[in-house]
C-alpha cells in the first residue's frame, strides 16, 4: 500500500491520474481531493494500492490516517514552488508512521521547476535524498508529459522488494477503515483496505463504533468479488451502521459478538440547547457526503473565535438533507448546511414551509466562510465612535424648552449641523445633545472650521453654560467580527 502525501495543488492526483487514467482531478471540485480515495493499479505483475490524501490544511487527520495505513509513502513536491505547510506536516505524518520514503518531485516540465533547490529545502527539513548523501530516492517527474511515472512505479516495487513486505494471507483478516457514507439507495456503504488475512463475502466486522456482516463485497471500481486481499481497497455493504474513518476493524464469529465491542456516543442535550436560548449562538445541523469530510469540518470549525458568540453542532451526519433534519432545525431554531450532498425533495418544501435556512458547498473554503458569516450575523452590530471637532460656549443667548442659542469658538477641528455633542464642564462629561442649527457671519451654515466663531441652535439633556465645552462626534454601526 502506497500513500501519496503532499501540499495541495503540487499535482498528486495529477500523478494518479498519470498512473492509470483515473481522471480523478476532473471529478474534484476546486482542483482538490476532498477525502481519500485507494486505487489499484499493476505494474509488471504487481499490484499496488495508492491512497490519495487531500492537502488542504483542513485534513490533517485524514493524511495522518493515510501514513498510518500504508507501507510506503510518496512525498509529493512541486518543483517550481518547493517545500511548504502541509509538505513540512506532511514528512511529519510519514516519520512518525515509520514507512519508507520515495520523493517525487513534480511538474519538472516547467521552465521555472528547481529540483535541485527542492532537494535542499528538503534537507532543511531533515529528509535527505540520495543525490545529497542520504537515502530517500527521488524521482523527477511530470504527471502532465507522464515522464518519470515508470520510473515511480519501479522505485515502488524496488523498495517494496528491499523491505520485504509480506503478509499472512490465512491470518484471520484484519485493516483499516478508509472512507464511509451513505449511499441512498444501498444504505451505509464502507471504503476499507486489508492489512493481513483474506476478507470474505459473509464474513462478519466490527470497529469501535460499528459492526456488520458483509452482503456485498466490491472492488474500488465498484466489480463484485469474492474476497479481499492484504493491500487491496474494497466496498464493503452490510454495516449496520457508519463506521468512524480510521478505525481499525477485525473479523468476528458472530454479529453479537462484534457488536459488544461498539462505543455508544453521548448525544447532545436539545433540552439544555434551549435553555440557553440566551446566549449569542449558531445553532447548525450538518450534513456532508463522507465521514471523513466531517472530520475536516471539525478542524476548520474548531479554529473559530469563541469569545463572543458559541458554534453548536446539534447533529452531524452523512447523507442527503431528509425530513428530520429540518423537523430538528426548526425545534431548535438551527441552520441546515450541507457539504457535497443534496436536499430531498420532502425535505426541501418542508424547510421553504417552515422558513428554515438550507446551504450547500462543494468547496471547503466556501464552508468555512459561510458558517464564519452565519455566525458572526448573530452579533449585535459594534458603535463607532468619532471625534470630529470641539466648540467652547462664549455667550448664552437664549434658553427655551429643552433649546438653546449660543454663540462659541471652533478650537478643534470642525463642527456640523447635525452631529451629536457631548457637553464638557471643568473637564466633566455633564450631559449630551445635538447641533440642530449652525450659523456663521449670521449666515445658516453647513460646517464651521478651527479658529472660526458661530452661533448654534442646540437640543440636549442640561443646559449649557458659558465656558463649557462641545465635543461633536460621529457614530456608526459596523457589523461586528468574530
Amino acid at each position: 500500500m502506497v500513500v501519496v502525501l503532499g501540499h495541495v495543488d503540487h499535482g498528486k492526483s495529477s500523478i494518479l491520474e498519470a498512473i492509470k487514467d483515473l481522471k480523478i482531478t476532473s471529478k474534484e471540485s476546486g482542483g482538490i481531493t476532498q477525502h481519500i480515495a485507494a486505487y489499484e493499479v499493476e505494474h509488471q505483475g504487481k499490484k499496488i494500492t495508492f491512497i490519495d490524501t487531500p492537502g488542504h490544511e483542513a485534513f490533517s487527520a485524514m493524511r495522518s490516517r493515510g501514513a498510518n495505513a500504508a507501507d510506503i509513502a510518496i512525498l509529493v513536491v512541486a518543483g517550481e514552488e518547493g517545500v511548504k505547510e502541509q509538505t513540512k506536516e506532511a514528512i511529519l505524518h510519514i516519520k512518525e508512521a515509520e514507512i519508507p520514503m520515495i520523493v517525487a518531485i513534480n511538474k519538472i516540465d516547467k521552465p521555472e521547476a528547481n529540483p535541485e533547490k527542492v532537494k535542499r529545502e528538503l534537507a532543511a527539513q531533515d529528509v535527505l535524498t540520495e543525490s545529497m548523501g542520504g537515502k530517500v530516492p527521488s524521482i523527477e517527474l511530470s504527471a502532465k508529459t507522464k515522464k518519470g511515472i515508470t520510473d515511480l512505479l519501479e522505485m515502488v516495487l524496488l523498495i517494496s522488494e528491499m523491505e520485504n513486505l509480506k503478509v499472512d494471507v490465512s491470518k484471520s483478516p484484519d485493516g483499516y477503515i478508509i472512507e464511509s457514507y451513505m449511499d441512498s439507495l444501498r444504505g451505509p456503504s464502507v471504503t476499507l483496505i486489508v492489512k493481513e488475512g483474506t476478507l470474505k463475502k459473509g464474513d462478519v466486522l466490527g470497529t469501535d463504533s460499528a459492526a456488520g456482516k458483509i452482503k456485498i463485497l466490491e472492488d474500488f471500481q465498484g466489480k463484485v468479488i469474492d474476497a479481499a486481499l492484504p493491500s487491496m481497497p474494497a466496498i464493503v455493504l452490510g454495516f449496520e451502521n457508519l463506521p468512524k474513518t480510521g478505525e481499525s476493524f477485525r473479523v468476528f464469529k458472530n454479529t453479537e459478538e462484534a457488536k459488544s465491542g461498539v462505543r455508544k456516543e453521548k448525544k447532545p442535550d436539545l433540552n439544555q440547547v434551549l435553555a440557553e436560548s440566551g446566549v449569542k449562538s449558531l445553532n447548525l445541523v450538518l450534513k456532508a457526503d463522507v465521514l471523513g469530510s466531517i472530520e475536516a469540518i471539525r478542524e476548520v470549525l474548531k479554529d473559530l473565535p469563541k469569545d463572543k458568540a458559541v458554534l453548536r453542532i446539534l447533529k452531524e451526519d452523512v447523507g442527503d438533507v431528509n425530513e428530520s433534519d429540518v423537523k430538528l432545525a426548526k425545534g431548535t431554531e438551527a441552520a441546515i448546511v450541507g457539504f457535497r450532498v443534496k436536499v430531498n425533495s420532502v425535505a426541501r418544501h418542508l424547510a421553504e414551509r417552515e422558513k428554515i435556512r438550507i446551504k450547500t458547498f462543494d468547496v471547503i473554503y466556501e464552508f468555512a466562510k459561510a458558517v464564519r458569516d452565519a455566525l458572526e450575523r448573530t452579533l449585535e452590530p459594534e458603535t463607532v465612535r468619532t471625534d470630529l471637532g470641539r466648540v467652547k460656549i462664549v455667550v448664552v443667548f437664549k434658553t427655551d424648552k429643552g433649546r438653546q442659542i449660543v454663540g462659541g469658538k471652533v478650537i478643534n477641528g470642525k463642527i456640523t449641523r447635525g452631529l451629536q455633542v457631548e457637553v464638557q464642564r471643568n473637564k466633566e462629561v455633564v450631559g449630551k445633545g445635538k447641533i440642530i442649527g449652525l450659523e456663521r457671519d449670521k449666515k445658516s451654515a453647513g460646517e464651521v472650521l478651527k479658529g472660526s466663531e458661530c452661533g448654534i441652535s442646540y437640543e440636549g439633556n442640561v443646559r449649557l453654560e458659558e465656558g463649557d465645552v462641545l465635543q461633536a462626534y460621529s457614530e456608526e454601526k459596523i457589523k461586528a467580527v468574530l
